[in-house]
């Protein structure tokens, strides 16, 4: 059973991370997302569009993305073997995938930060922990220097770091089992931040946009 489910599970979480909630829910609203600030279908540009309040239901929306296909696998096939893990890795990065290239609007998305971070959620206890230390890098960043893209690349490059820690102070983490999870969680911040190319150049710029700007409601 579980040769056939994975085929499946993993074109199911790319077509379900290909469903472009930020262009969608702008759209209901009358507007194109795409020719609004930056012209990402993620939240941060939803917020320029719409304000704060939608900008949070589209994350938690791309959050859900990445978590509930992780969350399905896991019921279904637990990660007992590395080939196991294998594949339940690659669901994950299907959603993933399926965010950053999504199938229904010629394969032009978004930058996949909170599809990540969904998949990083469900695939328990290995990213678990790891991304909700990195989550609270992203929020530190933010609060201090207001910009979204720094905050964001910061957090991808914490992740594989914590993992590091974690294999090595935790027993009952063997790396000969988990080099799999190390591989993907170098792999999937590597794809963050090239997708975040051109924020590190308005970065370097000076030129990029922050957030909770002083005053601000």
């Amino acid at each position: 059973m579980t040769h056939v489910f994975f085929p499946l599970a993993i074109i199911a979480a790319y077509l379900l991370g290909s469903i472009p909630f930020g262009l969608l829910i702008v759209k209901a609203h009358g507007k194109d997302l795409r020719s609004i600030g930056s012209g990402n279908i993620g939240a941060t540009n939803v917020s320029r569009a719409l304000g704060r309040k939608w900008a949070y239901f589209c994350f938690v929306l791309d959050v859900l993305k990445g978590l509930t296909p992780m969350l399905a696998t896991m019921l279904i096939a637990e990660p007992d073997s590395v080939l196991t893990l294998w594949l339940w890795l690659a669901v994950g990065c299907a959603a993933i995938l399926g965010h950053i290239f999504p199938i229904y609007v010629k394969f032009k998305g978004g930058k996949g930060v909170a599809t990540s971070f969904g998949v990083a959620l469900g695939l328990w206890p290995y990213y678990t922990i790891c991304v909700l230390f990195a989550a609270g890098v992203w929020v530190v960043v933010v609060l201090i220097w207001r910009y979204v893209s720094l905050a964001s690349i910061t957090a991808s490059v914490t992740f594989p770091l914590v993992l590091i820690v974690a294999i090595i102070l935790t027993p009952d983490w063997n790396f000969a089992n988990l080099w799999p999870v190390f591989i993907t969680a170098i792999a999937i911040p590597i794809m963050v931040i090239v997708r975040h190319r051109e924020n590190i150049k308005r970065l370097r710029a000076g030129t990029e946009s922050k957030i909770l700007k002083a005053g601000s409601s």
